[in-house]
């Protein structure tokens, strides 16, 4: 694979395991790359490795007074320089490659699970970790498959220059032969410490772009509160925590690199006393002294890649754990081939969650009262198509040895089971919109250019959405003369908007959309209960023969429903329309209308006492 090739056509299925097996499987997957990069890499540091006997043999011409050993000295060195000055070209343009393939591999693989996953991504991996994985991750993953072929170059280097060296001078060849394999592996004791620190300033850095990236997105609802300040400290304390973990791992660091410096030094040091008295002694010239002597100077050049290579993996290692734990997350614990539902038709039936019994009838607007946020959001998601595990919060899966999770299924349409259909086809039959929806920088026009039955027009679902003023605002703010809203610009997530209009130009994106089934959780959470009222009657009717489910407690808005279920502690506790359920449910009362608990007990007394008294005048009027 060539740079200019890219992107791939399909970056393939990763071994998610474990991080060591995603990167042997990156490995496995640019073997070609490697090859390349580790015949350049040899041909470069052979070369290298090579100059201290041409050196040697132009020593030895010299005090021997040969200048026909002396031209051939200059030519070999002459030669060795052009293999070292072309192996090291194409080594690195070979790396490199290696290198940004690799990268563009794991980014073309979480761009397809995040296209997979949509919003369940975020409530099962923290944002910030998403935004570390596809950024810091995918650099220092892309490092360690560099640095492979460099290593294994250097590695198989050593072990050339030490089989010469023996065979070259044997006296001096042994102590080569046995310091080397010493100088390599003295460094492993200190590489676990170093793992665990580095670990630990990633783990840090982590949490502080997560809380970067909180305050960035609420930074309007901070500064309408004075909470800049709070933020600001909180930020500022992460950073230097990252700061301090940083120095303590680059001291580790540093440590190994000083090691690898000692005793580099204390084998050359030996080499030059034991030489030097082989040479007095006659048993070696000192043209095989230089050679020995300077081929021992430069295997400290591959004998740094083996301090890179640890360096790499580990950085790498914690960062492919990441990304192997982003690309694990399925879509469905029940995933199947995909043939449940082939998509050729459009789905249609009642909507149905097994886990709490909430039935949606076809062509019914539905909605849904839960009292606990994070369970509505959870519904929503199966109803989406997304299995979901009960307690699940956002962060990284809980590892602490509590009671394990259990996952639940997604909801049923028609009887078929949306995580059992193609990933497309559950997609087209049900649409979720969620409690907070993003707007994508853009016009008004290419926000509502999404894929859409034809049913229902832009004007028809931002009249439905009530965006009148939202238009009217739009059109002011217009770049040109037109003073057409539908070619003014939205900033990034609709940052020059107030919450109620980002709401309803979502809620009209959505409408455009005419999916067979629509959910949405809380639509109308940050709007006026007036334009609440009118925005119900028009979803209402738009949205007529067409299944509607809506989460939310606002009673303007479970007014206009034909069906209201309430859902308390994971099951649905009652079922009819608004004004009935105010009067027979207490529970559904003090969750639409905020009760105490005090207040609901009071209610249960007396709706018990209500019953009881019909029972005694059944009782009565049967005697």
């Amino acid at each position: 694979m060539q740079i200019r090739e890219l992107p791939y056509s399909d970056p393939g299925v990763p071994d998610v395991r474990s991080g060591p097996r995603f990167l042997l499987w990156l490995g496995r997957n640019q073997l070609g790359g490697q090859l390349k990069a580790l015949a350049w890499g040899l041909l470069h540091q052979c070369g290298v490795a090579a100059l201290p006997l041409g050196v040697g043999l132009a020593v030895q011409a010299v005090v021997d007074r040969s200048g026909g050993g002396l031209a051939v000295a200059a030519g070999l060195i002459a030669l060795l320089g052009v293999a070292v000055a072309l192996g090291d070209t194409m080594q690195h343009r070979t790396a490199v490659t290696n290198w940004i393939t690799a990268a563009a591999r794991v980014q073309q693989l979480l761009a397809r699970k995040t296209a997979e996953l949509g919003s369940a991504l975020t409530r099962r991996v923290a944002a910030g970790e998403v935004v570390a994985v596809s950024t810091g991750d995918v650099e220092k993953i892309g490092w360690f498959v560099e640095a492979l072929s460099r290593f294994a170059a250097a590695a198989l280097t050593l072990v050339i220059v030490c089989i010469g060296l023996f065979f070259y001078q044997p006296e001096l060849g042994v102590v080569v032969a046995i310091g080397v394999p010493v100088l390599a592996l003295a460094v492993l004791p200190l590489l676990p410490r170093a793992t665990r620190r580095a670990d630990i300033q990633r783990d840090k850095a982590g949490r502080a772009t997560e809380l970067a990236s909180d305050t960035v997105a609420g930074l309007r609802v901070l500064r309408g509160i004075g909470g800049e300040e709070l933020f600001l400290g909180r930020y500022r304390r992460a950073s230097q925590e990252v700061r301090e973990a940083a120095v303590r791992s680059a001291r580790m660091w540093a440590l190994i690199s000083a090691v690898q410096v000692l005793l580099p030094g204390l084998l050359l040091i030996t080499v030059v006393l034991y030489g030097t008295r082989l040479t007095l002694d006659g048993r070696i010239t000192v043209g095989e002294l230089v050679t020995v002597y300077s081929a021992v100077t430069l295997l400290l050049y591959p004998l740094r890649h083996f301090e890179e290579i640890a360096m790499a993996y580990s950085f790498s290692r914690p960062s492919a754990v990441r990304a192997a734990r982003v690309l694990a997350l399925e879509r469905s614990a029940y995933a199947t081939d995909g043939t449940a539902g082939s998509g050729e038709e459009p789905l249609s039936g009642d909507l149905y969650d097994p886990a709490t019994g909430l039935l949606a009838p076809a062509g019914r607007f539905t909605a849904v009262v839960c009292g606990d946020p994070d369970v509505a959001g959870r519904l929503a998601e199966r109803m989406g198509g997304h299995a979901t595990t009960d307690g699940e919060t956002q962060g990284a899966p809980d590892t602490s040895g509590g009671p394990a999770r259990r996952t639940v299924a997604s909801a049923l349409l028609g009887g078929v089971a949306l995580d059992d259909l193609p990933l497309g086809a559950a997609r087209e039959a049900v649409l979720v919109q969620d409690k907070d929806p993003v707007l994508l920088s853009g016009t008004l026009s290419e926000l509502l250019d999404v894929p859409a039955s034809g049913e229902v027009s832009a004007a028809e679902a931002l009249a439905a959405a009530q965006c009148a003023d939202v238009l009217a605002a739009l059109a002011q703010a217009s770049a040109d003369d037109s003073d057409d809203p539908m070619l003014t610009r939205i900033t990034e997530r609709g940052r020059s908007l107030s919450g109620g209009q980002r709401q309803r130009l979502a809620l009209a994106r959505s409408l455009v959309t005419d999916p067979q089934v629509l959910v949405l959780d809380e639509p109308t959470s940050a709007v006026d209960s007036h334009t609440e009222a009118r925005v119900a009657a028009g979803v209402k009717g738009l949205r007529t023969g067409r299944t509607t489910v809506v989460f939310a407690s606002s009673p303007l808005l479970l007014d206009h429903a034909d069906r209201v279920v309430f859902v308390h502690e994971g099951e649905v506790a009652a079922v009819g329309v608004h004004r009935e359920l105010l009067h027979t449910e207490p529970r559904y009362r003090a969750a639409v209308t905020r009760e105490t608990e005090d207040e609901i007990e009071i209610a249960w007394a007396q709706a018990k006492a209500v019953q009881e008294k019909a029972a005694l005048e059944e009782i009565e009027e049967s005697a």
